[in-house]
This record gives structure tokens, sequence and C-alpha cells, in this order.
């Protein structure tokens, strides 16, 4: 696209393939804001799943096709895709015949993040989206005007106007964004601040992540650090200029008294330390887990090295209303039975909200639905063993098939060994095919007081799985 940026977006139309999806749906919300005509398919729209969301969309200047090829009409188009969608989806064959740009979801994000003047982008295994919140939040607090794209509905954004806040329309000179590292693409990004949360095994290996991470932190302006991660400790060292943070290492820029942290069943207080100035701050979280105080510091530290006093950034947090499917309480029945939905889908992200929840007391009742059955073989080892060591006597995982929407993928492995392995790790667990199956069997089970977490991601109706439980047990 070597045109004046104008006549770009007059004439290269966008079509996105998989509008719907968790992480284009935001994108195509920025396209649009920032002045590009947007068109787009989905495979949910087609199966009648979350019309809600496909009826604002068409309401909202979206135009919908089926995912039959029909919506690429002009070699003009530049269709967006994931790296992933095979060549056999009609939308893929139609662009490839007529001789259409393809991007990737990644490369038009970065596009639109490396043009801005002021970028702060949030990386790591863990914690990413609800990082970008608060810093989203932070900032519009403080009465910038930051467009941010993220991967979870932001609470604090959410209106009449926008029900489906994953993506805020602001400044486009302004740019806060999430970025990935399971695609590689994270290396598209050029920030102006890099935060790094933390390295674990997800989607690739442990040296690819180094490498990913590592050039991450060198390429950013200024890197903000969780000392508390030995990986990302260890990565430090390729940082320019960095702000550090955590809660267990006392020498990080941003820290807490260790004496001062208090749990609630849905908040977490301490005592906050800026180490460069020696001030304190009394920090309240209105969400609960130590992983949310980390994330909390992780974004004081980011709009510290942005010029944000750390006393707006506390004040700001402490109105923070979170991220949809972030341990988000769906509500609790006449009989004291809590059901709280969860984006947990890898070891850390699993062991985070299940350390939550065993914070207090009740029992857990742990629903998990595998994304797909090459996630689940990458990880399932490390899966297993975080349910069995998360949850206690009495506590049970039920895990129903993975999630499957067609192709060519490997299913010769799916979760009865990951519940093999969890009863082999001493854990307590039930495989039911179905969710519908595993919905009536949670049902049966719970008691007054238990905690129901459902747990999974890339399925927007696990949602609507939730509060069906909900309704069902009041």
């Amino acid at each position: 696209m070597d045109e004046p940026m104008g006549q770009v977006r007059e004439q290269h139309p966008f079509f996105f393939c998989g509008i719907g999806g968790s992480g284009m749906l935001p994108l195509a919300q920025l396209a649009q804001g920032f002045g590009y005509k947007v068109a787009g398919s989905d495979r949910s729209y087609d199966q009648g799943r979350t019309p809600e969301k496909f009826a604002w969309l068409s309401e909202n200047g979206f135009t919908l096709f089926p995912q039959d090829g029909s919506g690429i009409t002009s070699e003009k188009q530049v269709l967006i895709a994931s790296a992933a969608v095979e060549n056999t989806v009609p939308e893929v064959a139609r662009a490839k015949e007529l001789g259409c740009e393809r991007m990737t979801r990644a490369e038009l994000l970065a596009q639109l993040f490396n043009d801005a003047g002021y970028s702060v982008a949030v990386g790591g295994t863990s914690g990413k989206s609800t990082v970008t919140g608060m810093i989203a939040w932070v900032l519009a607090d403080s009465s910038h005007d930051p467009t941010v794209m993220n991967g979870a509905v932001m609470k604090n954004f959410v209106d009449e106007a926008n029900p489906f806040a994953s993506a805020r329309v602001g400044s486009p000179r302004i740019f806060v964004s999430e970025v990935d590292e399971s695609d590689g693409s994270i290396a598209l990004f050029k920030p102006t601040i890099g935060v790094l949360l933390n390295v674990s095994l997800d989607h690739k290996s442990i040296e690819e992540l180094r490498q990913l991470f590592g050039d991450f932190i060198f390429e950013a302006g200024c890197a903000i650090i969780n000392l508390d991660d030995d990986e990302s400790r260890r990565l430090a060292g390729r940082a320019s200029q960095k702000v550090t943070f955590g809660i267990h290492d006392q020498s990080a820029d941003i820290t807490v008294e260790p004496d001062s942290i208090e749990h609630g069943p849905l908040s977490i207080r301490a005592v906050l330390i800026d180490n460069r100035s020696k001030e304190v701050f009394p920090l309240e979280l209105p969400m609960p887990g130590m992983h949310n105080l980390s994330n909390a510091l992780a974004a004081i530290a980011a709009m510290s090295a942005a010029g944000i006093e750390v006393s707006k950034s506390v004040y700001a947090l402490s109105r923070f209303e979170g991220l949809a499917r972030r341990f988000d309480v769906v509500g609790t029945s006449s009989s004291g039975i809590s059901v709280i939905d969860d984006f947990g889908h890898n070891p850390e992200k699993c062991a985070a909200t299940l350390r939550t929840l065993k914070a207090t007391k009740g029992r857990v009742i742990a629903f998990f639905q595998p994304h797909g059955y090459g996630p689940l073989r990458q990880m399932g080892d490390e899966l297993a063993q975080t349910f069995a060591r998360e949850l206690g006597e009495g506590d049970i995982t039920i895990m129903c098939d993975p999630v499957y929407y067609g192709g060519t993928v490997d299913r010769s492995e799916g979760t009865e060994r990951i519940i093999g392995l969890i009863e082999q790790h001493g854990g307590s667990a039930e495989h039911i095919p179905s969710r519908d199956a595993s919905g009536d069997r949670i049902v049966e089970l719970a008691q007054p007081g238990d905690r129901i977490v459902i747990m999974g991601a890339r399925d927007d109706t696990l949602s609507s799985f939730a509060r069906g439980i909900l309704e069902r047990l009041t």
C-alpha cells in the first residue's frame, strides 16, 4: 500500500475472515474507527451462535456475509485472516483467485500500532489482557485519550454504544495493545514502552520464547520487567532502559510491603512502595488474587515510565472494574453457590485462578473446556499437574472434549489422557465428553458454599454456559 493513507482507506476496504473472534472484532472496530471500510464473515454467524454480537455489528456499519466467499468481490479488497486459516476456506480461496492482498491480524495491528506517536505494548504468557485494560483505564482516567486493542471486554469502557469493548477508539497517536508471542507476531511491534509480565511454556518452546521476548524488550524504548519471574529477570539485561516491578523481589522499583497484603473474596490490598522516591501508597484493587496485585504493579510501573504519577495510577486502579471472563463473578445462588467465568486456558492462567479461589474457604468445582487438540497435546502434562496441585481434597475437575470447529488437526489424543494424568498426580477428575452433560453433572454435584469456575478460551458461548448453570442453581 504505497498510496496516501486517505486514498488507501477509500480504495482498499478490509474484509475480516472470522470478524466475530476475540482478536478480530476489536481490530475491526479500530479499523472502522480510523476510517476504513470494513466487512466480514464468520462461521459462528452462519451457525447462529452469539447472535447479539452479529446484530450489533450489522447495526453499526459492519457489512456481514456468509462464510462462502461471496463477500470477496474486488481485487482492491484486503483480506484480514489469521495465519492459521486454511487455504480451503472460501474467502481465502476467492481472495487468491482475485489477487487480493492478504494480511494477518497481527500485521494490520502492528501497522496501526507502529504508526502511533506513543505506544505501549503488553507481552507475556499470562496477564496481558488485564494489564492492557489497567493501563488503558489509567490513561483514560488521567484525561488522555488512548486507542486500545485488547483480547477481552474492558468493563470500564462498556456502554450502550460499545457493549463489546475489547477495543477503544481514541487518538491514533496514543496506542495501547497486548501483543502475542504464540504466533511470533510480537516481533512486529516497536513500542515506546514494552511490558514483559512473565515467560512460561504455552504455544512455543522456552528457547523460542526467550528469543522472542528478549528481542521485544530490546526494541522497546523502555522495558517494564517483572523481577518475580525468573525468565523475565534473566532477559532484563537486553533492555536499554527499564523500570522493574515485583511483589517478592524487594529490590524492584515498584513493589509492596509483604506484611501489608490482605486477601478478600473479591479484593486485595497492599501498601505499595516506590523504591525510586521512597514513597508509599495504599493500594486496593476491587478484584482478588496475587496475580492481579502483580498485574497492577506492572501497570503502575508502565505508567510511571510514561510520566503519570504513581498516586494517580493507584487511585485509578481502585476503580478498575476488570475484564469479562477474567475471574468474572457471574453471580451467587440463594444457597451460596458462586459461579465464576474465567479465561484460564494454559497452566499459568489456570493456576492463578485456582490459587485465588483456594485463598478463601469453600469447595471448588472446576470445569475446563480445552480450546483445541493441538494446545492440549502441547501443554496437557502441565495442565494436569496444575489441577492436581492447586485443588485439594473434596475439590473436583470436570473436563469435556476439546473445542473442534473442523479442519485437519490431529484428534488422536484428547481429554481422557489429561484426566488420567490428574488422577495419577492425586487429583479428582471426571471426563464428560459433551459440555451440556458436563453442566448437568456440575448442577448435580453443587452444594451450598461451593465455587464453580468455568474455564476455557476461544469460545464466547462459555459465558452463556456459566450463566445457564447459575440460573439452574437459582
